[in-house]
């Protein structure tokens, strides 16, 4: 598996990976709205939002992961909201193609994540909220053992309406602890780039 940025280069594959999960993915995502292109659709929207996730990584904001395995575009894994100063924080999101799901990708690739923004980038704790009815993406940290925090309630506005998220969290000092064990475990190949 390799988890690296997008690129413009990305955006036949990428449309046609979203393309094939457009109902596996709809109840799980903010929707569209009108006034904004469709990055699915539309190269150059798709050419702005890899950008977009650049200068968030040149400004430290957030890191976008195309995720790859078996020489294809299988999903993405985002760490985003990065806050620095006493915060030192982040949320990971991560969606994967509904024909590689239950085989074991989006754990490994939600580990290199992790071991990147405690070992590289220096972060203290990292969130992972999740809609209470996912139970696909739950079994995902369920299966790392990643703490539970509770239940966030109308926490983000997901395909219209406001949607409770649980909310699970990591620190890095459960990190120092478990890390070792998850990487270990579940990655493969080496650290992102």
């Amino acid at each position: 598996m390799e988890l690296r940025p997008l690129t413009e280069g990305d955006f036949d594959e990428w449309r046609s990976v979203r393309r094939a999960n457009r109902e596996w993915l709809t109840p799980w995502e903010p929707a569209q709205h009108d006034a904004q292109p469709d990055v699915v659709e539309d190269r150059v929207a798709f050419a702005s939002r890899c950008s977009a996730r650049d200068r968030e990584r040149q400004m430290d904001a957030g890191y976008g992961f195309g995720v790859f395995a078996e020489g294809r575009l299988i999903g993405e894994m985002n760490l985003s909201g990065v806050q620095r100063g006493p915060f030192q924080s982040g949320h990971v999101g991560y969606w994967i193609d509904h024909r590689f799901a239950g085989r074991e990708f989006t754990p490994e690739a939600l580990v290199v994540v992790l071991d990147y923004a405690f070992e590289t980038l220096g972060l203290h704790r990292v969130q992972i909220n999740i809609i209470p009815r996912n139970q696909a993406s739950r079994r995902v940290v369920e299966k790392l053992g990643i703490r539970s925090e509770g239940i966030a309630l109308r926490y983000l506005e997901i395909n219209g309406s406001w949607e409770d998220h649980v909310r699970y969290a990591i620190t890095a000092e459960e990190w120092q602890i478990r890390g070792p064990e998850l990487v270990a475990g579940w990655m493969s190949g080496g650290p992102v780039s």
